[in-house]
């Protein structure tokens, strides 16, 4: 099997909050398609990597390099193309409440430089499709299941095609079958070609759901062995 090109590498960097360091000596590569976990206790540093992967924190010292974007030069006018490819799906959603279904993806699509109205129509309906919601569209988000509104989160943020998915918490507010659709999803995702990286406390969907696991523990980076027992307490 020939390597997966990689789409994230990261080399000796050091991870920062603000002035506090989080982790250091991070290295890391993700392959496109690569479907992975990133794991730990609250405040081992799980968000302040996804942040500083899509530029919401700056990386300061090291090496990393993200859908072509180089993190520790990259521009501050830059940042919203290093963002078109990549998707955030969120925990708490992060809907807009007042607008059906449609008009949320629509909004993210117009923010972003779409304009023709057809091509705005046809994308919501392919990601609609794709998640499995191709009849929710005109549905308000409170009118949704929990499940049925983080599918449209990660409908939206397939809207550009990115070629990486960062998940934090994809399934922290869900019930447990709940919670295995959507990583079904996710995976089902990342067998399209894009990176997917669940940032999760959920010890259940990664004994369910086996993959490459990286644990964030006492200021470092861990790759864990594949049949490594990870112990819920420690994450």
């Amino acid at each position: 099997m020939l390597p997966l090109d990689t789409i994230i590498e990261l080399k000796d960097c050091q991870i920062w909050q603000q002035d506090h360091l989080v982790l250091t000596n991070v290295s890391l590569s993700v392959g496109k398609g690569e479907f992975m976990y990133l794991v730990g206790k609250v405040g081992s540093g799980k968000t302040s990597l996804i942040k500083t992967l899509n530029a919401q924190l700056p990386l300061k010292e090291g090496k990393g390099i993200v859908a072509g974007y180089d993190l520790s030069r990259i521009k501050k006018k830059e940042v919203p193309f290093l963002r078109r490819k990549l998707g955030i799906v969120f925990q708490d959603f992060q809907l807009l409440t007042d607008r059906p279904v449609n008009d949320n993806l629509e909004f993210v699509l117009r923010a972003t430089g779409w304009k023709n109205k057809n091509d705005i129509k046809a994308r919501i309906g392919e990601v609609l499709e794709k998640t499995g919601l191709h009849l929710k569209g005109y549905k308000m988000p409170h009118q949704l299941s929990g499940g049925e509104q983080q599918r449209v989160v990660i409908g939206r943020a397939l809207l550009n095609d990115p070629d990486i998915i960062l998940a934090d918490e994809p399934t922290g507010n869900l019930d447990p079958e709940t919670s295995e659709g959507i990583i079904r999803l996710l995976k089902d995702i990342s067998a399209t070609g894009r990176a997917v990286i669940i940032a999760t406390h959920n010890y259940t969907i990664i004994k369910r759901f086996p993959a490459r696991t990286i644990k964030c523990s006492d200021g470092k980076l861990i790759e864990m062995k594949m049949d490594e027992e990870i112990e819920l307490e420690q994450l």
